[in-house]
């Protein structure tokens, strides 16, 4: 009984999915949006870059410097190295909770960036400073909301939620010295956004309310999602389809950004993590396993899992991005599904060739979509096996080492 009430819900899900990307694309809803939030959102823009050239006159080095750091340890790419080092320490209900939220606030925000389409401040005037290549490509994507500010209260709030309700500490004096903090990384990240010419006020705005929305939101379904995560029915098969569905339902922005690559990515990572705790939950995930600083996981035995599980992790991301330029390729010309690729695999990208992806069944059906960039696939699947290899192949390994 239990399994066909799952069988229902998780249908129905899809279902609705399937329904408002048809709906949604034949109602032209993106663009009808974009039309009205976009010059709203631009004139403000505009409006705020007087308060932008105001700030930057205070610029000088060690300004600079200590933002765009700052900046950096709240960037995505910091958070995809830490969560390994926070799943292997043996907090696996932090990790994976932190590892879904963070995806589903890189879902969100970048879908609302795509939707509206609305510029970063105009450069110049602004000085923008891009201190990384993160940070370059960071500058490429849409303006609003601050996917910075937007990450930055959901997980800093996630953390201090579970620091109150999940672990021995102290809960008054977690929650005087906690609360603060928040407030100022928040005050500082949203103030550095700014700073480095990166965002408007606007964007800044927009983010802590969509973050606060999305923060308030999660702590209303955590529990349950971390229950169907570790024991629910139909767990790998419905996340599979979910991250294929989500792929069709994103947003087609004006041009072309990285956002959908970041998507691309999260999605992936949800979907490993999800299926390698699904799989090895009770040996490896529980809330028994030894935890770092115990008497159980000494530093020197965590030192030993990093260093074992930061090369492993490095090369199944290499042998799955091979394995996928491979097999994507062959089965959709099996299937006789038109595709390109923009920049993995040359010999598929017509901007090289000058060819023209031949025409098959699946493209007859949608017209609309001249060929399939194959590099989404690529990138989906190489994410996945890096994330599925953090929560099961290299603690495997761990128990092979005794460590």
């Amino acid at each position: 009984m239990e399994a066909a009430d799952a069988a229902v819900w998780q249908g129905a899900v899809l279902g609705g999915i399937v329904i408002w990307v048809v709906t949604a694309s034949f109602l032209d809803v993106t663009l009808k949006l974009r039309s009205f939030l976009q010059p709203w959102v631009s004139h403000h823009v505009d409006i705020g870059v007087p308060f932008i050239l105001q700030i930057q006159n205070y610029r000088f080095g060690f300004l600079d410097a200590l933002f765009s750091g700052l900046s950096c340890v709240v960037s995505v790419p910091f958070y995809t190295g830490f969560l390994p080092l926070l799943f292997w320490s043996g907090h696996g209900k932090l990790a994976r909770q932190m590892t879904l939220l963070i995806a589903f606030c890189d879902y969100t925000g970048n879908c609302i960036k795509d939707v509206v389409s609305a510029p970063r401040p105009p450069s110049p005037p602004v000085h923008r400073i891009t201190a990384t290549k993160d940070e370059e490509d960071n500058a490429l994507e849409y303006g609003l909301p601050s996917s910075h500010t937007l990450n930055t209260v959901c997980l800093s709030g996630y953390l201090l939620h579970y620091v109150l309700y999940h672990t021995q500490i102290d809960g008054v004096h977690a929650t005087y010295i906690g609360v603060p903090l928040v407030v100022l990384l928040v005050t500082l990240i949203g103030f550095a956004r700014v700073y480095l010419g990166m965002h408007s006020v606007i964007d800044i705005i927009a983010g802590l309310l969509f973050g606060l929305g999305i923060l308030a939101l999660w702590l209303s379904v955590d529990e349950y999602i971390d229950n169907f995560v570790v024991s629910g029915q139909n767990v790998i098969s419905f996340w599979a389809g979910l991250s294929f569905l989500l792929l069709f339902a994103y947003p087609t922005p004006e041009i072309p950004t990285p956002s959908f690559e970041y998507h691309t990515c999260f999605n992936g990572v949800a979907l490993g993590i999800v299926t390698g705790v699904q799989l090895t939950y009770h040996q490896f995930h529980s809330e028994f396993v030894p935890r770092l600083f115990t008497s159980e996981m000494k530093i020197l035995v965590f030192a030993g899992r990093v260093l074992v599980g930061i090369p492993t992790i490095l090369i199944v991301k290499f042998c799955s991005k091979a394995l996928a330029k491979w097999t994507i390729p062959v089965v959709a010309n099996t299937l006789g599904i038109p595709i390109k690729s923009s920049s993995y695999i040359p010999k598929l990208n017509p901007l090289v060739t000058g060819n023209k992806p031949k025409e098959g069944y699946f493209q007859k059906l949608l017209s609309t979509q001249d060929s399939f960039d194959v590099d989404t696939g690529i990138r989906f699947v190489q994410y996945t096996g890096l994330a599925w290899s953090v929560v099961d192949l290299v603690p495997s390994l761990f128990t092979y080492l005794s460590l």
